[in-house]
């Protein structure tokens, strides 16, 4: 029997947020982090969940909170497929927004990943639609502002730029480097020659500090990279060797696996001169790269 699949995702010009929702989903979602903050729910379907190194189990009716940079990962727990939506919102514009609430240019961390049986999902949910549904009324700006001002709230802590605590600087350093030189061919042995750590310590304390191994945050940083590039509609062949893939293939399918819609697709929200919100919809992607 063949397995259906949708994948489908909006970019809302006005609020300046992606909405991504997936049905069907079987695939599992490896280790990484995302740039921007990511608001989402279960609609079916059990996930295991594993966010800064804590294990979850998520089901409908909890809602997802992740932070920038926070890493994590997830795989179904039972035979039912995955439904699931979320809202992805850059950094820059979730400061205006918490700015625009509490009138405090303070940055944004949500306290925990996951809250079981939210009441929040409800609203988020009808917002989750007005975006897919393209509505351009303002009540769906006053939908977002309302829902993050109860997130902030409920789940932030607000944190001015000077309190951020301080953090080791062997390993921001391998992430400066990471994120400089990405494009290239990068070795353990020239993080460890940047650090002069020893390969076993140099991984094992990037793990433990980050979340995620060295080449894990390199794919990541990778990944990220593409995306901007995509959304300036450079093709995806391009694109790939300019984020220091080794071939198309390769580019594509970590894409997938970290986004999981194709790079084509991804590209195609943004292709348009059209300032009204822009969408794809994919079926049945499950069988192709």
């Amino acid at each position: 029997m063949k397995h259906h699949e949708e994948r489908i995702v909006r970019y809302d010009g006005e609020l300046k947020i992606e909405a991504l929702r997936l049905r069907g989903i079987i695939q599992k979602f490896p280790n990484h982090f995302h740039e921007h903050y990511v608001i989402g729910f279960i609609e079916s379907g059990q996930r295991k969940l594993s966010c800064k190194n804590r294990e979850y189990r998520v089901e409908p009716g909890d809602l997802l909170l992740f932070n920038p940079y926070d890493n994590h990962f997830c795989e179904q727990i039972d035979e039912k497929p995955l439904d699931y939506r979320c809202l992805n919102i850059k950094p820059e514009i979730m400061r205006e927004v918490v700015y625009e609430i509490t009138g405090k240019p303070d940055r944004l961390i949500f306290k925990q990943p996951v809250v079981a049986q939210c009441e929040q999902v409800k609203a988020l949910q009808e917002l989750h639609q007005m975006v897919m549904q393209e509505a351009g009324e303002f009540n769906k700006e006053e939908a977002f502002l309302f829902l993050i001002e109860q997130l902030v709230e409920e789940y932030g802590i607000r944190e001015a730029d000077g309190d951020q605590p301080e953090s080791d600087g062997n390993i921001e350093m391998i992430c400066a480097y990471l994120e400089a030189h990405y494009q290239e061919r990068i070795t353990l042995a020239d993080l460890c020659a940047l650090t002069g750590c020893g390969k076993y310590y140099l991984v094992r304390a990037f793990t433990r500090t980050k979340g995620i191994t060295p080449y894990r945050y390199l794919e990541t940083v990778r990944i990220n990279q593409a995306k901007q590039l995509l959304e300036k509609g450079l093709e995806p062949l391009e694109t790939a060797y300019q984020t220091g893939f080794s071939d198309q293939s390769h580019f594509t399918n970590f894409f997938k696996q970290f986004i999981g819609i194709t790079p084509k697709q991804y590209q195609k929200i943004f292709i348009s001169n059209d300032p009204q919100p822009q969408g794809f919809r994919s079926r049945d992607e499950g069988s192709k790269n």
